[in-house]
């Protein structure tokens, strides 16, 4: 991933926009490359999705996108998965979240198993759910960010 000219707040909105996901759009707007995630080991093979992953870069305000995971239907009629992993860098604080979000709802806690378990903020939005992911191991710093759309939000979605 290259250095976007483009702030972590800046790229969200422009991935947004982005919806139903592909691989060319997400990598357009993080100035990437992916490449298909090898899916031959896993227990359950599946044949609806494909999945992409590709990272690290960094963004013109300093966060460090560790990873991306993209997962796309191959036969269409689904939006797509986006996450963005790994975060580090410019901290970016729960604060800074809500300044940028208001009103999140917490969607998911730890359950004291690991200090990689997160607590998700999500915002519930016109075209889906954008949650930002906060890891027990490093509480005041954001570790990720999802885009999880809405089935509609295919059909509906700026293009």
């Amino acid at each position: 991933m290259t250095q976007p000219d483009m702030t972590l707040w800046q790229t969200i909105d422009a991935l947004a926009q982005q919806i139903p996901f592909t691989k060319a759009k997400v990598e357009s707007v993080l100035a990437t490359h992916l490449v298909d995630r090898d899916t031959t080991k896993d227990p359950i093979q599946n044949a609806e999705f494909n999945f992409y992953v590709g990272g690290p870069g960094k963004m013109a305000d300093g966060v460090v996108v560790g990873n991306v995971g993209l997962r796309v239907r191959h036969t269409g009629g689904h939006p797509g998965f986006l996450a963005l992993g790994r975060l580090s860098g410019e901290c970016v604080t729960l604060a800074m979240v809500h300044a940028q979000y208001s009103n999140l709802k917490i969607t998911d806690s730890p359950r004291g198993h690991s200090l990689d378990e997160t607590t998700a903020y999500s915002a519930f939005l016109p075209w889906g759910t954008l949650s930002f992911a906060f890891a027990e191991r490093n509480r005041d710093c954001l570790e990720g960010v999802s885009f999880d759309p809405k089935i509609a939000a295919a059909d509906n979605a700026v293009k």
